[in-house]
């Protein structure tokens, strides 16, 4: 589980800028694949990595980690998410 109690990511996405961090993080060339090795490799092994220590690692932008963590936090949340069966 990639929760870090310490850090309030969901405080990020109610400010006005989050959105614009968002699109520009997503059109980076090297978002899918870093966002790939952060949850394949690093997550794996530092599951309380924080965006200031993953940006000097990956020579990336805070902003950049702070997305990718973020997005990671969430996918993770789904998964843990029991998912509902319908009866036919």
């Amino acid at each position: 589980m990639y929760l870090r109690p310490w850090m309030n990511l969901e405080a990020y996405t109610k400010e006005q800028l989050w959105s614009m961090l968002v699109e520009v993080v997503h059109a980076s060339v090297l978002y899918y694949g870093r966002k790939a090795y952060v949850r394949d490799v690093l997550l794996q092994s530092n599951p309380t990595i924080t965006p200031a220590e993953l940006a000097q690692r990956l020579n990336m932008t805070e902003g950049e980690a702070t997305v990718i963590l973020y997005e990671l936090t969430e996918e993770n949340r789904g998964k843990d998410t029991p998912s509902r069966q319908t009866c036919s």
